[in-house]
């Protein structure tokens, strides 16, 4: 599922342009359909031609409304970059661009609005030059253009079908098993209380889950998820969220909070980033500075400490530890912007590189901003864990070696990582070091045991009356490889997950058990064995009494002992013939079928079926018409 958003200057069409897309007018204030301008985030959905659903969050275009916009530009993942044609390219227009850039918005369309209202080809064609040369070292600068008119929805279609292609070329968004939501709107709903929306980050929401709202540790549980006003018992990665919580009152909830579950993350008030100044601020950015601080949904005050240098001049970058004012919840790699408060200005942005720094740094020390070029790359945790998605199921040595981490910094994440439950480790169930053990993604892990769970429902639904499934047959329907499937099932076993019988497999909560009809008809079949313990009904004959199935069941469950495939006998009177055997021959040294034959009062078929069975499982030994007891044999 993905987010795109609007950007662009005020009054561009942007709200217009999506109510035109989606049948739906974002502006929902009395104040914004007074004044025909955004003035908070809006939001709608589209079904593109593909069937997928996208969610659309339209921004304010005003100057005054800036910050605002930088709310709901966080988690997009495409952008609509809408420009007048009867104006062209404005201040905020120039503004808007600079902050996609910074953030890596992900690509997107530029939209050229208003095509009704020129006349002159050539007036187009000069303003997309314009809009050309503007967009070009941008995230946009490979951006198709689509000339559209919301009024008399000329190119609608071929917006459509460039957002579509726009949206393929970008993943899904990862599921990191990490869920996170920056709320953009917080609001109650009578009869159900606090809602909070916003764009679902790194995980998954379900149905009563217990949350927290961060940075104030407030608890609560998921009441109710929304997806573009469905219901759903799940919210997933990238969609447009609402999440009804109860047990936490709408004030003690404001935007820029974080809803996640407990445990998953901290709240900072000190924090390390990379950043870049633009090229046309007013002045260089120097120590010591105020500023207004993005990240997110959030915004809080900050005090810049320059790193390395006095200042940093318009069009440069370098490093800058940040001194919140109030706690925010952010992750290494997260965009931020970074605004002047007054007068208001978009200075730049860059990345959050260490959310956590155990201390204020020495500003000019070689060592602190060496080490925050290797923290660029990732810190150790984040490093190991994105090696660990890279390599998909693999040994723990190949994780390490892929992370470039020296062995104590891979122990180290990978112990942490495996406390915060984000990665599990596989035993190889062998003497060999924990080097060959494998490490999975929480995630992928929790998809293969439910993909366990959900064959071998399937299977005990189908056949009750098995007491599981072959091993190897479970194996290829997961359609992993062979050592995964080894490993699973060891850790699986040891879970409890899956009960393990020799070749068989099965829930844990599987159980055979006979219908009324079936126990009755069973009881019958027994009785007739009773009466003739050692001529009893064949096997074709059981079958049709009760059931293949029904027979089966008793094999596996070792009420019947089958010696061959016509002959099958009650475990008592199996255990009797086999300690008839061992008396035979503690007194001769031989026995024929015959000797044997006379001895249970039998027939020919059912002692040489026996016979021959005995011989099959290294009890005796035959020689000719002869029988002896195979000396390795024990008396069982």
């Amino acid at each position: 599922m993905h987010v795109i958003g609007t950007a662009g200057h005020v009054d561009h069409g942007k709200s217009t342009l999506v109510a035109a897309l989606t049948g739906i007018h974002p502006d929902r204030l009395k104040e914004e359909q007074a004044r025909e301008m955004t003035i908070e985030l809006g939001f709608a959905w589209l079904t593109l031609p593909n069937q997928e659903e996208i969610g659309i969050v339209d921004v304010p275009g005003h100057r005054d409304f800036i910050e605002n916009m930088l709310a709901g530009v966080g988690g997009i993942d495409a952008v609509l970059f809408v420009i007048a044609a009867d104006e062209g390219v404005m201040p905020q227009t120039r503004e808007h661009l600079a902050i996609l850039d910074i953030l890596q918005v992900n690509g997107g369309v530029i939209v050229l609005t208003k095509v009704d209202l020129v006349d002159d080809p050539e007036w187009l064609d000069l303003v997309e030059m314009d809009v050309r040369q503007m967009v070009r070292g941008t995230v946009l600068a490979e951006a198709p253009l689509v000339r559209v008119s919301a009024r008399t929805r000329a190119g609608l279609d071929n917006l459509v079908q460039a957002i579509m292609d726009c949206l393929a070329r970008n993943p899904p968004r990862m599921d990191l098993n990490r869920p996170r939501l920056p709320v953009d709107r917080v609001f109650t709903i009578a009869g159900f209380g606090t809602v909070v929306t916003g764009t679902l980050l790194d995980g998954k929401l379900h149905i009563g889950d217990d949350v927290e709202i961060l940075p104030q540790g407030v608890r609560g549980r998921v009441r109710g998820l929304q997806t573009h006003r469905k219901k759903e018992e799940i919210a997933w990665p990238g969609s447009r969220t609402a999440v009804n919580i109860t047990g936490v009152e709408v004030d003690q909830i404001r935007r820029g909070d974080l809803l996640t579950l407990p445990g998953l993350y901290q709240a900072t008030r000190l924090l390390d980033a990379h950043f870049r100044l633009l090229s046309d601020v007013n002045g260089p950015l120097r120590h010591s500075s105020q500023v207004k601080f993005f990240v997110g949904a959030a915004e809080v005050l900050a005090r810049v400490r320059l790193l390395g240098t006095e200042e940093i001049k318009p069009g440069e970058e370098g490093w800058l530890q940040l001194e919140l004012a109030q706690p925010v919840v952010t992750v290494h790699g997260d965009h931020y912007i970074l605004r002047r408060p007054s007068p208001g200005e978009t200075l730049g942005g860059g990345e959050v590189i260490d959310p956590h720094p155990a201390k204020r740094h020495k500003r000019f020390s070689e060592d602190v901003l060496q080490g925050l070029e290797v923290l660029r790359k990732g810190s150790p945790v984040e490093v190991f864990y994105q090696a660990s998605v890279a390599s998909g199921p693999a040994p723990l040595r190949e994780v390490v070696e892929r992370s470039h981490l020296t062995p104590d910094k891979a122990q180290s994440a990978l112990q942490e990582l495996l406390s915060s439950r984000q990665l599990v480790l596989l035993g190889s169930g062998s003497s060999s070091s924990e080097d060959n053990a494998l490490v999975i993604v929480q995630a992928e892990w929790a998809a293969l045991t439910q993909k366990m769970f959900q064959e071998l429902q399937a299977y005990h639904r189908v056949y009750p009356l098995r007491r599981g499934m072959l091993r190897e047959e479970l194996k290829s329907r997961m359609r992993i490889p062979a050592r995964l499937f080894n490993s699973a099932v060891r850790q699986w076993v040891s879970e409890c997950r899956l009960v393990e019988n020799g070749l068989l497999v099965s829930l844990p909560t599987h159980q055979v058990q006979f219908s009324t009809l079936q126990q009755t008809q069973v009881n019958h079949l027994l009785n007739r064995f009773a009466q003739s313990p050692y001529t009893p009904p064949v096997v074709k004959e059981c079958q049709a009494e009760v059931g293949e199935e029904v027979i089966n069941a008793l094999v596996e469950m070792g009420q019947l002992v089958q010696v061959s495939s016509e002959v099958v006998f009650r475990k008592q009177d199996y255990d009797d013939l086999v300690q008839i055997l061992y008396d035979h021959f503690t007194k001769q040294d031989t026995l024929t079928v015959i000797q044997f034959r006379d001895r249970i009062n039998t027939s020919r078929r059912y002692a040489l079926a026996f016979l021959e069975y005995m011989d099959s499982i290294g009890v005796t030994k035959r020689e000719g018409d002869f029988r002896r007891l195979n000396k390795a044999a024990n008396k069982r």
